[in-house]
């Protein structure tokens, strides 16, 4: 048992569509929206000006442009949001060897493996929580200071307590569990907050009268076991208890990501069942893209109402994180499982993992077709488009967020495009909010660039 809270975690706030927003001048102070753009495309980050409106990951993008019409709806920039996380995986780092990267924005460290080890061993319980909490305010600082942006960060003698402590932080804080205190913190939460209760298990916990933390514990391993199992009834119950034995796994090379739902009615409509493997694609994507991979084998899952459990897998020819071809591809394994007598559960998985090419980052899911809702309205009226705009020249999309540079007007984003025409923002990470421009889609003195660098 540890006696110092020296297990951190911390987690960048909002990352993606902060990122977006220390490299836009014009988005600072607004909602911003990154994801897919297409007719199925999802939400991966909201920025804090749009949750605020009611906009969350995981929401369809068609439902985030209703609650928050006016919001910069942003493709994405992997370039970008690697060149931000290799920054801050290297100041982490600088403070312990041990680092176990969860995503781009996420990660463990155990600081009692780095240069404070020694003063951490040796100090008391009071004096090294002092010490942790310095060294945690000085690693925020740090990454403020190199990228301009902020992170929340829990520490704690477990990585279960220093995940719950860094969502207590949220957003832009601290937050340290002192040792000891760990069930006290745990007791009156939500059953939710325990990692691994979905809300499958959530449902069934709540019939059986368990709502918080503290009715879990209260209840005992062996009720815990026949509700929900051995593996996961002995897991919870430990964790409801604050029993966390798990070390800080440096570099984990995962084989394949994967998401599942378990259903409370069994699902017997094909249009649902198919409907439902849409849903958990963009899952699994997201958490592709959140680990900075893509791959090439699509691998779904049925759990039939007999409890018969079925795998069916299809090889692409080359590794991806397209959430359209992903979730047409389960659909079609789909196609090959019985499924009249109803389906209990289903998986869809990505397996024969590969580092993310450029070309992968939130590919769109409608290539050529018209713009999405809300893109038109991106054009000032000062510069409308021409009665006779140019046709778009096959195989060319400029994506809202991507980096471009005109040979006239220097670097600049793309804020819209449709009907022949590109509007394009010109600023960088330290200009004032710069002016926006049209140009036809096939202008030669406007190319896309590198992303720009924020500090």
């Amino acid at each position: 048992m540890r006696t110092v809270p020296s297990i951190i975690h911390l987690d960048m706030d909002a990352f993606f569509a902060a990122v977006e927003q220390a490299a836009k001048p014009s988005l600072r102070g607004k909602p911003v929206v990154v994801g897919g753009l297409g007719g199925r495309g999802v939400v991966s980050t909201a920025s804090y000006e749009a949750r605020r409106f009611g906009v969350h990951s995981a929401m369809p993008m068609a439902q985030a442009r209703r609650l928050c019409p006016n919001a910069a709806f942003l493709s994405g920039r992997f370039e970008a949001y690697r060149w931000a996380s290799d920054i801050v995986m290297g100041l982490l780092r600088e403070r312990s060897p041990l680092v176990e990267p969860l995503s781009l924005d996420e990660a463990f460290v155990d600081l009692e493996a780095g240069p404070y080890g020694p003063a951490l061993e040796q100090a008391g319980p009071a004096e090294g929580a002092r010490l942790v909490l310095a060294l945690a305010e000085d690693l925020r600082a740090d990454i403020l200071e190199r990228t301009g942006l902020t992170a929340s960060v829990g520490a704690a003698g477990s990585k279960l307590m220093a995940k719950i402590a860094s969502e207590q932080a949220k957003p832009d804080g601290l937050v340290l569990v002192e040792i000891g205190s760990e069930q006290a913190v745990l007791s009156p939460m939500p059953v939710r907050a325990l990692p691994g209760i979905g809300p499958a298990t959530e449902q069934a916990l709540r019939r059986a009268g368990l709502t918080t933390v503290a009715d879990l514990a209260a209840a005992g391993q062996e009720e815990l076991v026949q509700l929900l199992g051995r593996a996961h009834g002995t897991g919870v119950f430990q964790m409801s208890t604050g029993v966390d034995e798990r070390a800080v796994v440096p570099d984990r090379d995962a084989k394949s990501v994967s998401v599942e739902d378990t259903f409370e009615v069994d699902l017997a409509d094909r249009d649902q069942i198919m409907h439902e493997i849409d849903v958990l694609a963009a899952r699994c994507v997201r958490r592709l893209r959140a680990a900075g991979r893509s791959g090439r084998t699509v691998v779904l899952k049925v759990r039939r109402f007999d409890f018969s459990t079925l795998t069916r897998s299809e090889t692409l020819r080359g590794p991806t994180d397209d959430e359209e071809v992903i979730a047409s591809t389960a659909r079609r394994l789909a196609l090959q499982v019985e499924t009249t007598g109803g389906v209990r559960l289903l998986g869809v998985g990505v397996a024969q993992l590969a580092d993310y090419t450029q070309e992968d980052l939130f590919a769109q899911a409608v290539r050529g077709a018209a713009p999405a809702a809300g893109e038109e309205e991106l054009r000032p009226a000062a510069e409308p488009p021409p009665e006779a705009p140019p046709e778009v020249p096959a195989g060319r999309r400029w994506w809202p967020g991507e980096d471009v540079t005109h040979e006239q007007y220097g670097a600049g984003w793309v804020q819209g495009s449709g009907v022949g025409r590109v509007t394009v923002r010109f600023e960088t990470p330290d200009s004032p909010p710069g002016r926006v421009r049209t140009f036809a889609i096939d202008d030669p003195q406007l190319r896309p660039s590198g992303a720009v660098p924020l500090r």
